[in-house]
């Protein structure tokens, strides 16, 4: 489970969450610049927490009180970016194996590279460059180098905010797919209610830095439904009233 209870100012803006994630997939859902990235980061350690504390599985990823912060690199967390972060000048087995670089043995990290292709459907596009590939293929190559580190906890922020609406469902599909066979967490960040319902299982509502609620899926977008439709319908009466007079 994924503890979270943190503090941190940018300028005016200020970041102040808590929250504990044990769903198998959790959603952020906001809009832009309520702070999902930020948080994001902060749980990443790319970004240092004013004050607070953050725990993975029972072990302590910061705290500030305490004076931990453990390395990015060392906190069994797999960060997908929204551009992906890839190398253009590598090839897709280049760009994975960059994820393995903790790992000496040219046998094991040859195991972990097929297995990660077999699982990500890449076999056949190792020595292909990002220029060679589709953007579905793109994704998934960032996901590989995410995955061959066995993450205990993955995080997608906007996986799909630059596809176009046909490419974004295909790979909708394909990421709930892989998220099923994930033995960690995961979190997506997303401003996207659709994204949000088919992929989550649990849903943060986030917005000018705070958690406003957080819901099982079905109950949050049943509950979201309601408040459409009464809103509907006062509308509806409120234009058949004005129409009388």
């Amino acid at each position: 489970m994924l503890s979270v209870n943190i503090k941190k100012t940018l300028g005016d803006f200020h970041l102040q969450v808590s929250f504990e994630a044990d769903a198998k997939v959790t959603g952020i859902l906001g809009p832009s610049g309520c702070g999902k990235s930020m948080t994001l980061r902060c749980i990443a350690g790319i970004d240092r927490p004013d004050e607070g504390a953050i725990s993975l599985d029972g072990r302590i990823l910061f705290d500030s009180k305490k004076h931990i912060n453990i390395p990015p690199q060392k906190r069994g967390v797999g960060y997908l970016f929204q551009n992906y972060a890839l190398f253009p000048n590598m090839t897709v087995e280049q760009n994975i194996l960059c994820g393995l670089y903790h790992e000496k043995n040219r046998g094991k990290r040859r195991q972990v590279l097929e297995e990660t292709l077999n699982l990500l459907r890449l076999g056949g596009l190792e020595k292909h460059r990002l220029s060679q590939l589709s953007g579905g293929q793109t994704q998934r190559t960032a996901l590989a180098r995410i995955l061959v580190n066995r993450p205990r906890l993955l995080m997608l922020d906007e996986p799909f905010s630059a596809l176009d609406s046909h490419l974004r469902e295909s790979l909708q599909i394909e990421m709930k797919r892989l998220l099923k066979q994930f033995d960690g967490k995961a979190i997506l960040v997303t401003h996207n209610r659709d994204e949000a319902s088919y992929l989550c299982d649990r849903i943060a509502l986030m917005d000018s830095g705070k958690f406003l609620t957080i819901k099982p899926a079905k109950a949050f977008f049943c509950r979201s439904l309601e408040h459409s439709c009464c809103y509907a319908n006062r509308l509806q009466r409120y234009r058949r009233k004005n129409q009388r007079v």
